[in-house]
């Protein structure tokens, strides 16, 4: 009775890799189960998701960054030092061999990619020049870096603008806010859900609008990479 009971106890168990073989094909099913999900995005779902992630891990704030929704989307919007450096980086030499035609700033918006209208368009026109869309590309790279909100401002000065297809310079700032947009959208696939367009005519000045010098920097495009706050104010 005891030779028996002690060859039991002997008795190794050959099939103890089974337990590990089936751990490894259980991992290997959850993570192709989650590039199907990731692949097939639920973005209301998603939302809920980083939701409670941000909840239990307290994240919020972290590292300077703020959480923002976007298209529906909690997310995280980097601080704007941040951007502004990245920008500024990625423009590198356009800032300076543009001559003050291409700055970049940060205001109460967010991160402000300011662009005299000259580099970008003929006189009373909205139509983009070629020579401008080397710029643009850039700061499109710039711009995919980040899911922040972008609204494109167009802003004339205060000299009367009148003909058959600008009537007014409402019309005309108007006008080249959605030509920026469009080639952001239609060239780079910009996510339209993202960018908005607005015309202020010659009523948002930079500078005064008695001098040549001022008028030249009134007239202008600001793309504006939104921080949360402004972010939380376009309609979702």
């Amino acid at each position: 009775m005891r030779k028996r009971r002690r060859k039991e106890e002997e008795h190794e168990n050959v099939e103890r890799w089974m337990v590990s073989y089936a751990d490894f094909v259980t991992l290997l099913f959850c993570f192709f189960t989650a590039m199907y999900a990731i692949s097939n995005i639920d973005t209301s779902k998603l939302g809920k998701f980083v939701d409670s992630m941000r909840s239990a891990f307290n994240v919020e704030g972290a590292r300077g960054n703020a959480i923002s929704i976007i298209e529906g989307v909690q997310i995280f919007v980097p601080a704007d030092v941040e951007v502004e450096s990245n920008v500024r980086e990625i423009l590198g030499t356009f800032i300076t061999d543009t001559k003050g035609s291409i700055d970049v700033k940060r205001d109460t918006r967010g991160v402000v990619i300011s662009v005299a209208d000259k580099y970008f368009f003929g006189t009373g026109d909205s139509d983009l020049k070629e020579e401008s869309k080397g710029a643009l590309d850039k700061i499109a790279s710039a711009i995919m870096q980040y899911p922040n909100m972008i609204r494109i401002e167009g802003h004339t000065d205060n000299v009367p603008m009148s003909s058959d297809k600008f009537p007014s310079n409402w019309e005309l700032s108007a006008s080249r806010g959605i030509n920026v947009a469009k080639y952001l959208m239609y060239t780079h696939n910009i996510s339209p859900g993202r960018i908005s367009t607005i015309g202020y005519s010659e009523f948002k000045p930079v500078a005064s609008n008695d001098t040549p010098e001022g008028r030249a920097k009134n007239r202008r495009v600001d793309i504006v990479i939104l921080n949360e706050t402004e972010s939380k104010k376009e309609p979702i």
